[in-house]
């Protein structure tokens, strides 16, 4: 039997060589199908898996609390925020975490700004606790993190991203200089650990403030959406701690039995679940449109297919004369068929792999793509199909063939 099976696959190696341009045009639908679906996965698949690496950072014992305006309260012009009272409530009222932070972003461009001597450059702008660093894991890689005092003191001190010291063409890595945000005067006591970027967006683009300074900074008269970052004692107590912080907060805020949450609780695991949801999603429409070529491609495979037997009549007579029976004539050309196809996924494969990889390159900030090896399997896996569903046909019309008629055949 596997004799028979290598004397099939030469067989069909050599029709396929006999009529090169022939094959190639037939096999373009699946090399076309193929390469636009290997190339959007790669694309996609790229960003989900450095996405995934980078929730990973922050550890599967980490929570964020945020606001979150339900649509029917929007569409009055009324926007939820989280303040100080429901960080308290849950700091105080919430057993099982070992730190907690709140973070407070600059609201507009007031805040943003930074300079140093003649240099200007806008920025992020973050306030956040003394805690952040045991919470986030953001670490300085020179200098130091603030402290409890630095807070609770308002001092005009700062951390910076690497960004920030090469915009500003800081001396150094920029400690211990002062650095202008908005109208005050800051010095640099820690240069953040580089990250990269991230939805071609730089993560070392940013400057860290201690939260009471960027109050200050901010004023009392503007109302503050604060986020609320922290870590649990223990991993196994994850889904007891995020439903007490709901509770806890749904009685701060005054929500009665009924009422939609007006913010979100999520771990990092939940915000990967959402991402790759999404991006699945998107995988799964993308491959399916594109996928319709190869249903074209299996098409014309077959009309090829059925074209080759009527044109190999004879030499089917002639096997038929000789021996073979209706199973070697259906195997033959099944093999046929399925190689063609099975040549055109590869193809396909490695011109979808070089388009996703220069569409990641030439896109700004956009991750490397990657192509997992299920998408490798199921695109060689989908061509032999094709190969199967649509040479059946041919091969049975081949295998009916009388043999004297086909000697006969002209």
């Amino acid at each position: 039997m596997i004799s028979v099976v290598f004397d099939n696959l030469r067989s069909a190696f050599d029709a396929i060589r006999a009529n090169g341009l022939r094959s190639f045009l037939t096999t373009l639908g699946i090399i076309i199908g193929v390469a636009a679906v290997i190339a959007v996965i790669s694309i996609v698949q790229g960003l989900s898996h450095t996405v995934n690496a980078q929730f990973q950072g922050l550890g599967a014992d980490t929570v964020t609390v945020r606001s979150h305006t339900p649509f029917a309260q929007a569409m009055r012009g009324r926007f939820s925020m989280l303040d100080e009272g429901d960080l308290r409530a849950v700091q105080h009222r919430v057993d099982g975490i070992s730190h907690i932070t709140p973070v407070l972003f600059n609201p507009d461009g007031r805040t943003g700004q930074v300079g140093y001597r003649s240099r200007n450059h806008f920025t992020q702008v973050h306030g956040v606790g003394h805690a952040y660093i045991d919470v986030t894991g953001v670490m300085p890689q020179e200098g130091r993190f603030f402290s409890r005092s630095d807070e609770e003191r308002r001092r005009m001190v700062c951390l910076i991203g690497t960004e920030v010291a090469e915009q500003l063409e800081l001396p150094g890595s920029g400690l211990s200089e002062f650095i202008r945000i908005g109208d005050d005067w800051c010095r640099v006591i820690g240069v953040l650990e580089r990250r990269g970027e991230l939805f071609g967006m730089s993560q070392d683009d940013l400057v860290l403030l201690p939260y009471n300074t960027m109050r200050r900074l901010i004023g009392n008269t503007r109302r503050m959406d604060i986020q609320i970052q922290l870590k649990v004692v223990e991993v196994e107590r994850m889904d007891e701690v995020t439903e007490r912080i709901r509770r806890v907060l749904r009685q701060q805020r005054g929500l009665r039995s009924g009422q939609a949450d007006d913010f979100r609780v999520q771990t990092a695991e939940q915000l990967t679940e959402s991402f790759n949801s999404i991006l699945n999603t998107v995988t799964g429409v993308a491959g399916g449109i594109v996928g319709i070529s190869l249903l074209v491609g299996g098409i014309g495979i077959m009309n090829i297919m059925l074209v080759s037997v009527t044109e190999r009549t004879r030499e089917i007579g002639i096997l038929k004369a000789l021996g073979a029976t209706r199973g070697d004539i259906l195997l033959q050309f099944l093999i046929e068929a399925v190689l063609l196809c099975l040549l055109g996924g590869l193809i396909g494969l490695a011109i979808g792999y070089g388009v996703g990889a220069l569409a990641a390159m030439l896109l700004p900030g956009f991750p490397p793509a990657h192509v997992p090896l299920w998408a490798i399997f199921l695109s060689v896996g989908f061509s032999a199909a094709v190969g199967i569903v649509f040479g059946i046909l041919p091969a049975a019309k081949a295998a009916q063939l009388d043999p004297i008629e086909a000697l006969r055949y002209e």
